[in-house]
């Protein structure tokens, strides 16, 4: 009888040690239990971590503005022009000031083909009243950046009314033809006339910005003007208007300032 009770007692041990276990097996919380198994990376996030450059950035320019007035294209300029003309053997002198206008094409990189047009009015005292107004073509060479050179040729005229100068022989009665002056060396009184001109144009300018431009020009200008005087009268066999005609040469030169757009 004592060997069965001792039996029973050893399984009742066993027994009461499985149940331990077991309890203290489920028990365990998941945490403590360690995951030798590497963690899968999700490949949506992979993709995340690699697209993600930080915050948005606002992109550079892709050009200089130097650059963009390097590019062929249209260009158009107003400006303002002070000038001096000096007449050559006779005619009288004058001071201008007045508006120009430029435009033209940007052909390349070194070269540009322009065209200007100007109308200038007469101011002071002792000299030539009146406006002069010009029109030319100007082939242009960019120099540098900043510095364009032009050449340019073209019409120029001069409106000068009566002047109170001496009026030269011979007298527009007198005429049965009309009369060209061999020389300006007595200038007639008035000026109504257009005849050629030339220029020499060097222009700095600096860039605003992609569309704009500002700067100084020099200008060198000679001028070759038909003043014509109607007299009046008309010629008995043609029926024409008889004139007296005077060649006046000017030499000049103008300060301008000048803004272009692209």
């Amino acid at each position: 009888m004592v060997a069965l009770y001792d039996l029973a007692m050893k399984l009742r041990q066993i027994w009461l040690a499985s149940l331990l276990a077991a309890n203290a097996f489920v028990a365990v919380p998941a945490h403590a239990v360690p995951d030798t198994a590497p963690a899968s990376t999700s490949p949506a996030l992979v993709q995340s971590t690699a697209d993600d450059e930080g915050p948005p950035r606002l992109s550079l320019p892709t050009e200089s503005d130097r650059a963009a007035w390097k590019k062929p294209g249209f260009r158009f300029g107003l400006g303002l022009a002070y000038a001096r003309f000096v007449g050559i053997d006779g005619p009288p002198s004058g001071q201008f000031i007045g508006p120009t206008i430029r435009m033209g094409i940007r052909l390349d990189e070194s070269w540009s083909l322009m065209g200007s047009f100007q109308y200038l009015f007469a101011f002071g005292k002792g000299g030539m009243g009146g406006a002069r107004y010009a029109g030319t073509i100007e082939p242009t060479w960019h120099a540098t950046a900043h510095l364009n050179v032009g050449v340019g040729i073209g019409f120029g005229g001069l409106v000068e009314p009566g002047s109170g100068r001496p009026d030269p022989p011979p007298p527009p009665g007198s005429l049965d033809v009309s009369y060209t002056f061999p020389n300006a060396r007595t200038p007639l009184s008035s000026c109504d006339g257009v005849g050629v001109t030339g220029l020499l144009r060097a222009e700095w300018l600096y860039v605003l910005g992609p569309r704009a431009s500002m700067g100084v020009a020099l200008e060198a200008d000679d001028q070759w003007t038909a003043c014509v005087e109607n007299t009046g009268n008309l010629e008995p066999d043609t029926a024409t208007a008889i004139v007296r005609r005077q060649w006046w040469s000017h030499l000049g030169g103008s300060l301008s300032w000048v803004t272009l757009w692209r």
